[in-house]
Order: C-alpha cells, then structure tokens, then sequence
C-alpha cells in the first residue's frame, strides 16, 4: 500500500513568523511552526514530521510513502544532494555549511530503512493535497504572527508526533536567531516580521489573518493624504500580484517604549517608492501581540 501526503511551509516575511504542514486528509494531518524561521525551514519540518509520525504507527511504518513537495530545494536535498554533503562531513561543493543542517540530518536519520519517494508538484496551482497543507501551513505562521499557537492538527492514528513548536534550528545563515515560544523575540523583532507580513498574499488575500495585525482605532495616512480608518485599510488589501507587486527594503524597528515599537522601511513598485512609517503597539493585557496603530506614506522624491 502506498500512503500518499503532501508537505509545505510557508514564512511571513520569509524570514518571519514560519509554519509547516503536511495533510493525507481532513481527518489525518499535522502542523506547527516557530515564532521565527524560512519558508525553507518549514518545508523541511514538514517532511521530517510527516517521516517521524509514519514510522512510530504500527500501520504505516513499513508501507511506502510518497511525499508531494511543491520545493525542488527539499526534493533535490534529500535525493540528489545529501549523499555528497554527508562524504564531506555536511559540507557543500564550496566548502561551506550545509544550510538547515540540523533539518537535513533528522531527515536522514528518518529516512533510513524507508520506502519513501518525492515527487513535485507545481504550488498554488490547485493540487488539492498540496494546497490543503499550504492552507495549513499558512495559518500556523499566522498564528505565530498573532502570538497564538497554531492548530497542530489529529496527526496520525493517534499518534500526534513531538512538539509541534518546538525551538527553529539556528544554523540558517538566511534568518535571524531562532526563539521558542516560552521565549519570545524581542518588541522590536516581532514588530518588523508582522510589518512585513502585511505585505504577503498570504496575509493580504485573508481578511482574518490581517484583522489580528490591526489595532481597532487604525489610522492610516497614504502617499496622497488620505486619511483611512481599520475598516477601509481592510478594505484595500488585495494580494500584490503583477504591477502591484512591491519590493520592501531598508526595514528599521527603533523601540519607542515598553511595548511600543516604530517601523521605518521603503517601498518600491510601479507607482513609485515611498518611505514607509509604522507604529506597532501592545494592545491588550500581559503579553498579548503587538498590533498595528499608526502607518504612515510618504512619496520619495
């Protein structure tokens, strides 16, 4: 028999708030994530995960297993790459680290004495198992992006697998130092992920995901003068396909005080580049999650 589940990731920001997923159906699934982490990250989680819970049930652990992964970065790792890494004591061609190594050795690990095949399938292009793991990996990064934990899911024959959120790998030069939900990043870290999760498709094509980044009393201040309360900035949103695409650089998070964190960045796109000004406050009692306050634009000259 042939157990066939599809595993993705996804990172807001990338890096950011990150989630993984994997789905064989509504009834058999898991996910999880990290406060902070890379779309590749998560991708990897998700494999590993899928591996480890499919060995520990008695009815899956000696059946083959076909993985559908929409990264050729995860399917070329483990069935092109790894071998090379591992004669070079996990070194690259260049002699460099392999990246995410401490993912790429549990997965080797877990691989062994398996009867597991990938193959790839195209993302965000209607493959119904590929795209209900996204859906899932998507809103485990939105929760950690909103300082709630994810839903982990039934998992697997009632095997749920080991921690869901446990601590992100640190070894991946592409993203900041991973935290653990017990420790949290800083003000000033979390504040500059969620900034730039509101320009994801992601956040942008889901109205709940971008209402738990948005202070009730929203005011926003375009490049034109504007002025825009919650409701209208909502109203706006639309993923940034196309000539709407934006490149986000330059972002600087200064703490203003406790809980109160300014984002500055620069936004560039067809229409122009404007200078960007966010403040991000803690709306809500004890650690609750920072929430936009105050964005404002303003047209580089």
């Amino acid at each position: 028999m042939t157990i066939t589940a599809a595993a993705d990731g996804s990172a807001l920001g990338n890096p950011g708030p990150a989630g993984w997923a994997w789905y064989i159906d509504d009834d058999t699934w898991r996910a999880g994530g990290w406060p902070h982490g890379t779309n590749n990250m998560g991708e990897l989680k998700a494999v590993l995960d899928l591996l480890e819970c499919t060995a520990a049930d008695p009815s899956t652990a000696g059946e083959h297993l076909l993985i559908l992964c929409d990264s050729q970065y995860v399917i070329n790792s483990v069935t092109k790459w790894m071998p090379g890494w591992k004669r070079k004591g996990w070194k690259k061609k260049d002699g460099k680290p392999v990246q995410n190594v401490e993912l790429m050795q549990a997965i080797d690990a877990a691989m062994q004495g398996r009867d597991v095949d990938f193959e790839w399938v195209k993302g965000h292009a209607g493959h119904p198992m590929n795209e209900a793991a996204d859906k899932r990996a998507n809103a485990a990064a939105t929760a950690f992006s909103a300082g709630r934990p994810p839903s982990t899911g039934p998992g697997l024959g009632g095997y749920v697998g080991g921690p869901a959120s446990d601590a992100a790998p640190a070894d991946d030069p592409d993203t900041a130092p991973a935290t653990t939900p017990s420790s949290a990043p800083s003000s000033a870290t979390d504040a500059g992920d969620r900034e730039l999760a509101l320009y994801t498709d992601e956040v942008r094509g889901n109205r709940e995901f971008a209402e738990a980044l948005l202070h009730p009393d929203l005011c926003v201040i375009d490049s034109t003068g504007t002025v825009t309360d919650r409701d209208g900035f909502l109203a706006s949103l639309a993923p940034l396909r196309g000539f709407r695409r934006l490149e986000v650089t330059d972002v600087v998070t200064e703490t203003v005080s406790d809980g109160t964190v300014l984002v500055r960045s620069i936004a560039s796109g067809a229409y122009g580049t404007t200078v960007r000004s966010s403040l991000w406050v803690r709306h809500g009692a004890g650690d609750s999650p920072l929430v936009l306050r105050f964005h404002q634009q303003t047209a580089q000259q």
